[in-house]
């Protein structure tokens, strides 16, 4: 057994930490940016010590505790970080590079909890099955149960994970044939898991679970773009954007998602997806940055912060197949502040939450 003590890791200097779900082992398991001196940041899994000079993976029963516990830890690890005796630059870079990377993760997560949640509310009028009307391969029999539980809360699946023995999981996966039939069982390793949590987003808007993630999310993004112009309808959106012109704000951004204020022409407030250049793909986004629309175009570039500490302003653009973007006159160029809402607060528009 691996000691503590006996872990070169020990001597790492952790930037900050971040959880991530395996679905394998059904639980939020916390991953540690380390600091690879002139080589950029990594991200590992992080191992705590236990009793004993033990190890343990430092793993979290649900998304809500594991991110409590990074929000308690990273302000202290920011705080070594403004300790250490180095170059100022070389410092500003490094909490730039954190920044960035702590807002991948959080995006990512912020913006997939959406999409399940949307996956759901779009089959909550579905018929459920009955378990005993499920049709399965004579293998998977043992099974029945245990997806026709999965079935009732996403009767959309077509891809599930099960496996149940006593206290132990030994997971497999059932694939829907297009006849009806759940399959045979396969082996569920780490990739096949994350295929049936995928499916649990991917199957709801009728796509496949199994082709390029980033291909499928962006589809997905597109789907959802009528939703949120739906949300413009509700008393509580109403009520949220009112206040933000109320306080001098034209732009709210939230999961790709932005509420755009167009005053002229009264066209009022509209949605728009945010973009990205291949400079600003994954860069830290300048929170205190402005936005100049010099056109009225459909994509948003918010402000970025390369790496370096340059301060890039955002922008308005057209999709590659949207063709040109009708430019404003110069007299009507605006340069727009704009302020980034927590993912919470779309995934609970969404769900048509009251807004408080």
């Amino acid at each position: 057994m691996v000691k503590w003590s006996e872990l070169k890791r020990t001597s790492d200097v952790v930037l900050a930490v971040w959880p991530h779900y395996r679905p394998l082992f059904e639980r939020w398991l916390m991953q540690e940016l380390i600091d690879k001196g002139e080589l950029a940041p990594i991200w590992r899994e992080r191992m705590v010590p236990g009793e004993n000079d033990s190890v343990f993976i430092d793993r979290y029963p649900d998304r809500e505790a594991a991110i409590a516990a990074a929000n308690a830890l990273n302000p202290t690890l920011r705080q070594a970080l403004s300790a250490r005796t180095m170059d100022p630059v070389v410092k500003r870079s490094l909490e730039l590079k954190i920044d960035k990377a702590l807002q991948a993760k959080q995006r990512l997560q912020d913006e997939e909890a959406l999409m399940l949640a949307e996956a759901l509310r779009r089959h909550a009028d579905d018929e459920r099955p009955d378990a005993t009307a499920l049709k399965l391969a004579s293998d998977s029999e043992r099974y029945r149960q245990d997806l026709a539980e999965q079935l009732a809360t996403m009767p959309y699946l077509k891809v599930a994970k099960v496996g149940r023995s006593g206290n132990q999981w030994r997971y497999v996966l059932l694939y829907l044939a297009p006849n009806g039939v759940w399959s045979k069982p396969y082996p569920a390793g780490e990739r096949a898991t994350q295929i049936a949590e995928r499916a649990k987003i991917a199957n709801g808007f009728g796509l496949s679970a199994s082709t390029h993630w980033g291909k499928t999310k962006a589809e997905i993004r597109q789907i959802l773009l009528p939703r949120a112009n739906q949300l413009l309808k509700l008393a509580s959106v109403q009520r949220m954007l009112a206040e933000a012109r109320a306080r001098g704000e034209h732009v709210l951004v939230s999961n790709g998602i932005v509420f755009w204020y167009e005053p002229d022409g009264g066209i009022g407030w509209q949605v728009k997806e945010t973009s990205s250049t291949r400079e600003s793909e994954g860069a830290t986004i300048w929170k205190e940055g402005t936005i100049l629309s010099t056109n009225h175009g459909r994509l948003v570039v918010l402000p970025y912060i390369k790496e370096s500490g340059e301060q890039i302003r955002g922008h308005t653009k057209n999709g590659p197949n949207d063709g040109r973007a009708l430019p404003r006159h110069p007299d009507h160029y605006v340069e727009i502040p704009f302020s980034l809402y927590d993912g919470d607060l779309m995934i609970g528009l969404f769900g048509e939450l009251p807004y408080e």
